[in-house]
């Protein structure tokens, strides 16, 4: 008779948003790189008054940690690092952000498009909107319209959002 082995599943991996205070931005990402911990902050190139290229963060005092909770409570406690996780006060805990709703933002932060199309159905102010070609492909968001361009704007939580121009043909309304 073999004996009966129990398998504990791998605690879950979820996207944990927190504050560091401003202009630490880089100095956690760099601290989450050399501890080998999945993160995300948007960083770009800008020029300084000398002319120099430096990194800059995006979304200023804005940190994303992929992690389980124990190891998001353990960089805090145990490692120092220096943010304060975000609090869900429906759900009575620290703030996750789901895997696809990060993607989503993640390419909209990324993307730049200049391409367009055929339009097939009228869109209002707001309306929840999938992109159905290009790039972004698949990410949904809501509509809105600035100058007659058109962005896709993706939220993560009610808490920051970002916003990508998209040709007015590769929008399609989503169902609800």
């Amino acid at each position: 008779m073999q004996p009966v082995t129990q398998h504990m599943a791998e605690p879950q991996r979820f996207w944990y948003a927190a504050r560091t205070c401003f202009g630490q931005e880089l100095g956690v990402k760099r601290r989450l790189e050399q501890m080998g911990v999945e993160h995300f902050i948007p960083v770009e190139k800008r020029r300084n008054y000398r002319g120099k290229e430096k990194d800059h963060a995006v979304i200023s005092c804005l940190v994303f940690i992929r992690s389980t909770k124990k190891e998001a409570c353990d960089l805090k406690v145990l490692d120092a690092l220096p943010v304060n996780y975000l609090f869900d006060y429906v759900k009575h805990t620290m703030l996750t952000v789901p895997d696809k709703q990060m993607e989503d933002f993640v390419r909209v932060l990324n993307a730049s498009l200049t391409e367009g199309g055929l339009v097939h159905e009228p869109l209002s102010l707001g309306d929840r909107v999938r992109v159905a070609r290009g790039p972004l492909q698949g990410v949904e968001g809501n509509v809105l319209e600035l100058q007659g361009a058109y962005y896709v704007v993706v939220g993560l939580s009610s808490l920051v959002y970002a916003k990508a121009r998209i040709p007015r043909a590769w929008l399609e309304k989503v169902k609800q």
